[in-house]
């Protein structure tokens, strides 16, 4: 456990308190009052409203779509359920940068919508709203239908048979036990909504603007750190707030149910009204989380010859090196941040999964979460004020950015790793240290063998998240050194068709790279469980 604990002591509370003291500390002294001072400011109390809001409307629209696509994947078995479940899953990987300029070519200048009807949505809410339906759609389907497939439908069927109708059965038996995974869901989505960064820099333009936004806006632009820590500050107790409710919805939802084998709760759909439901999931999926990758593709292609994709091979004077030099370096870091994400959060997974941990261990687990919720511009400005002098001076380094990559990385190791570390059989650890097995080898003959699955996907997760992460990355990235969501965000910053083909041929080739690492962890992953 020390490993991990000291792995998150210095490379996130270090630099988070980091650039707060920066900020709220005036000669040595702190200047709590200007806590104050900042939240009065209307701007800034519009900045907050506008960030609850839209990720309270956020969530509630993601719902609304998303739960029937939950219960249709749940109970229904249809061919090509197991293809799409996967491309369902396709956007939540996605880099937020990619997802912002996926809707960029559907809604704005020049867009689908824009050259069919000469409608534009960038810059408008709505751009936003359904952008975050897309990228949170897996996180309902996944946490809600996963565990709708596992509850015996024999209850609900044997309520009917009393004499409820559908409606007062599935609402007296199945929504009960459903509300723990459907408040998780619903946590959770708002948590990704509340902090959204990427979709709103790149939709929301100059008008609409969320904590994460007027963070970097505040630390990179106006050079106002005071009032950076301060959003900081807030930012972290709401997050903070968020993890706990969600730790006890996960609790509730272990406790309480009685599940069954899911692969005999599905079944083909039966009826006119089943057909129409599964034929109106699959056409809310063509539409909301498809159409928006292939314009995005389209757009990408929306040249002769290629022209896009071949203009990333030469250096026009905005980078120092040519964009296409991007995906290798963001290949590069990704695989070092997995690697160090496989072993932080598997060292933390199997500290928590001990009989004798105490609680201060237990309470570790939901500060393992915190890199997910607390604002990676943050993250990023306080690697570099914090890490820039010995014992720890890394400015200069290429391991910096793996490192801000692994912090959001190790949450999903640790999520993944976590329930099949809990299921082994403790006696077995037991019995091969009787036999006289060192701890090292009882883990590598006993837990490694049962885990081995669990420890690829995870590291697939760790490698499709490192792969697109943007906030810490835009502040350390080195210009000669870019990633892919660098590169695609300084590409739409710049005038110019050319630059605007650009970003969506790297965009596409992002998406790709991802599409195909989820593909390959949907090969690996069973559904064993509600967890997502």
């Amino acid at each position: 456990m020390a490993l991990p604990v000291a792995f998150f002591a210095v490379f996130f509370a270090y630099p988070v308190a980091a650039i707060v003291a920066r900020g709220l500390k005036v000669d040595g002294a702190w200047q709590l009052g200007r806590i104050w001072d900042v939240l009065i400011q209307s701007d800034i109390r519009h900045v907050l409203w506008f960030t609850t809001w839209q990720a309270l409307a956020s969530t509630a629209l993601t719902l609304l779509i998303a739960l029937p696509g939950a219960y249709v994947f749940a109970r229904f078995d249809f061919p090509g359920r197991h293809v799409l479940r996967a491309v369902v899953t396709v956007p939540f990987v996605l880099p937020t940068v990619v997802v912002g300029t996926a809707f960029l070519a559907l809604v704005g200048r020049g867009g689908l919508l824009d050259d069919l009807w000469g409608v534009r949505l960038d810059t408008t809410v709505w751009a936003i709203l359904l952008a975050h339906v897309f990228f949170n759609y897996a996180v309902v389907v996944r946490t809600v239908g996963g565990l709708w497939a596992q509850l015996d439908p024999r209850q609900e069927e044997a309520a009917r048979m009393l004499g409820a109708s559908r409606l007062r059965a599935w609402r007296q038996v199945t929504l009960p036990a459903l509300g723990p995974a459907v408040a998780a869901a619903a946590l959770m989505v708002f948590l990704f909504t509340f902090t959204s960064f990427g979709v709103v820099q790149i939709l929301g333009g100059p008008t609409f603007s969320t904590l994460e936004v007027e963070i970097y806006r505040q630390t990179s632009e106006v050079f106002d750190l005071s009032t950076a820590a301060v959003l900081t500050i807030v930012q972290f107790v709401a997050v903070g707030a968020i993890l706990a409710v969600h730790a006890w919805t996960v609790r509730r939802r272990e406790s309480a149910l009685r599940l069954v084998d899911p692969s005999v709760t599905a079944r083909r759909p039966r009826g006119a009204g089943q057909w129409a439901l599964l034929a109106g999931v699959v056409a809310s999926i063509a539409v909301l989380l498809l159409l928006p990758l292939a314009v995005l593709v389209q757009r990408s292609l929306d040249t002769p010859d290629f022209g896009y994709y071949r203009a990333l091979t030469h250096d026009d004077g905005a980078f120092l090196v040519p964009p296409i030099a991007a995906i290798g370096n963001s290949l590069e870091y990704a695989l070092a941040a997995t690697a160090i994400a496989v072993v932080i959060g598997g060292l933390a997974a199997a500290a928590l999964t001990r009989r004798d941990a105490g609680r201060l261990v237990r309470g570790f687990d939901a500060l393992l979460m915190l890199p997910l919720g607390v604002s990676a511009v943050t993250v990023g400005f306080g690697f570099l004020i914090s890490l820039d002098k010995p014992p720890v001076d890394l400015r200069s380094s290429w391991i910096l950015v793996p490192l801000a990559q692994a912090l959001v990385g190790v949450p999903f190791v640790v999520r993944t790793m976590l329930p099949v570390l809990r299921a082994v059989d403790g006696r077995l650890r037991e019995a091969a240290a009787v036999l006289g097995a060192s701890p090292w080898r009882v883990w590598r003959e006993v837990d490694l063998p049962l885990v081995r699955r669990a420890l690829l996907i995870a590291a697939g997760f760790a490698f499709a998240v490192s792969l697109g992460e943007f906030g810490a990355t835009v502040f350390i990235a080195r210009p000669d050194n870019p990633t892919l969501p660098v590169a695609v965000a300084r590409l739409l910053s710049r005038p110019g068709d050319l630059n605007y083909g650009q970003a969506m041929a790297l965009s596409t080739i992002l998406m790709v790279v991802c599409a195909v690492a989820l593909l390959v962890l949907e090969r690996l992953r069973t559904d064993r469980t509600g967890e997502f």
